[in-house]
């Protein structure tokens, strides 16, 4: 059942967008070398609980106990912080957050490059906030969630990568996880037809080889099988009645 948000919805859920996104843009003088991925979870913490009165709904969700996912280099996602992961220089990294208010989840990652960082690394990451925006570019009523898919792991292919086809983006609300599931590979004109009210996130995870992921003993780190890099971008996206609007669009991108 697709839970469809009203324009009222919508008013309240803007608000709950911009916070996130507004965590991930002031992060961005915070992700540095020598800085650890808890301390950086811990201070995004803070933000969303004193500085916004949200809730950081990542914490208790299937026990998880940070405000975000770090995932550092081949890490394609559900990287855990902890203290003895320090940030080096060459480095890239996905934060991944999401933050709760006025009874609305908002879910958002970017990537960060950490001081020097090589043309591949640049190249990956810049590809996969195309292939973002490749799929962003599809949503509006009419159109089908095939299209979304196709569109995103064309760009990746394209560009000499492939798209991980173990996880997707998913509907989201008052709920975390919510229908309908966002695959980011697929066929023009498959799949469920896109309709105004609906919200869901589209989050392509993109390797630099193979889209064979293995999964750490922690039972939450998913890292690329064959240990080359992955990077991945999300925007939690409404569909309005001619196109689409991006709930947690940061003022970078403006």
């Amino acid at each position: 059942m697709i839970s469809l948000k009203t324009e009222e919805d919508l008013v309240l859920y803007r608000k709950t967008g911009k916070i996130a996104g507004e965590i991930l843009q002031r992060l961005i003088p915070e992700v540095k070398a020598g800085v650890s991925t808890y301390d950086i979870a811990k201070l995004a913490e803070k933000w969303i609980v004193e500085d916004y009165d949200a809730i950081a709904s990542s914490i208790g969700q299937y026990d998880f106990k940070f405000a975000l996912n770090s995932s550092i280099n081949h890490v394609v996602c559900h990287g855990v912080p902890s203290k003895d992961e320090i940030l080096k220089d060459g480095d890239i990294v996905n934060l991944d957050i999401t933050v709760k208010k006025h009874d609305f989840i908002a879910d958002t990652s970017r990537m960060y490059l950490v001081g020097e960082c090589s043309d591949e690394a640049k190249r990956l990451c810049e590809v996969t906030r195309e292939c973002l925006f490749k799929g962003i570019e599809q949503v509006k009523p009419g159109n089908t969630l095939g299209d979304i898919g196709f569109y995103v792991n064309r760009f990746a292919t394209r560009n000499g990568y492939s798209i991980v086809k173990d996880y997707c983006g998913h509907g989201i609300g008052r709920e975390m996880h919510e229908e309908p599931q966002v695959l980011h590979y697929g066929k023009k004109k498959k799949g469920l037809k896109l309709e105004k009210g609906m919200v869901f996130t589209i989050e392509p995870m993109v390797n630099q080889g193979t889209d064979k992921i293995e999964h750490l003993s922690d039972d939450w780190t998913v890292v690329t099988q064959d240990g080359k890099l992955s990077a991945q971008w999300e925007h939690t996206i409404a569909v309005t009645d001619t196109g689409y609007e991006i709930l947690t669009l940061r003022d970078e991108e403006r």
